[in-house]
């Protein structure tokens, strides 16, 4: 029988750089430690990423890969086809919206909390800023283009909206005062509901 193949080098590097930074933060984040956690020869994750700024996006990429690897459609290009009604663009919205930010609070939550401590590191670090920027610009365009299809007057304004409201959740529920009570998936549900409500159908 053959067993499960070993992920290439990079994302064995990647994934250990963030498992390091959701445990440690980033001051337990060094190539050593890279190279431990991963379980490689040292000098690994250097001849991959020399520098820190290197290993920092390495990281933050490999993050946006995996949040997103159940929904390959949201790192594509933004969709051209529309669903058949803008209620049935609602309601794709409504499901995806809710189920990647229930995982994003469950079983993706250390890469929730090591997104954190990058986006707060992106503030001191121009570098990081640009890459974290471009990566969330993916999902602002396509966020704007479901928006679109939902009926919205005003799609890229109410993606920036979206995503404003989705990022305080993902803060309240992972590192804030709601760190304790993570939404349920129908409560997650019924709340995208109510805002894309608020964002579509005001007047």
């Amino acid at each position: 029988m053959i067993g499960p193949m070993t992920p290439p080098r990079p994302i064995l590097i990647a994934d250990a750089a963030i498992a390091l930074i959701a445990e440690r933060g980033l001051r337990g984040l060094t190539h050593r430690a890279v190279d431990e956690e991963a379980g490689l020869p040292a000098g690994s994750t250097s001849n991959l990423a020399r520098t820190r700024a290197a290993l920092l996006e390495l990281a933050l990429t490999r993050i946006a890969e995996r949040e997103t690897e159940d929904h390959p459609d949201l790192i594509a290009e933004p969709p051209a086809a529309a669903p058949p009604t803008p209620a049935a663009a609602r309601d794709l919205l409504v499901r995806v919206g809710a189920d990647l930010l229930h995982r994003a609070l469950t079983s993706g939550r250390r890469l929730t909390v090591a997104r954190l401590e990058l986006a707060l590191e992106a503030t001191r670090r121009p570098e990081l800023r640009v890459v974290y920027d471009r990566l969330g610009g993916r999902f602002a365009d396509i966020a704007a283009a479901l928006l679109a299809q939902c009926g919205s007057a005003e799609p890229t304004a109410d993606a920036r909206r979206l995503i404003r409201w989705c990022d305080g959740v993902l803060f309240n529920a992972t590192a804030g005062s709601g760190h304790c009570n993570i939404p349920a998936p129908e409560e997650l549900r019924d709340e995208v509901a109510r805002y894309l409500a608020a964002l579509l159908d005001r007047r």
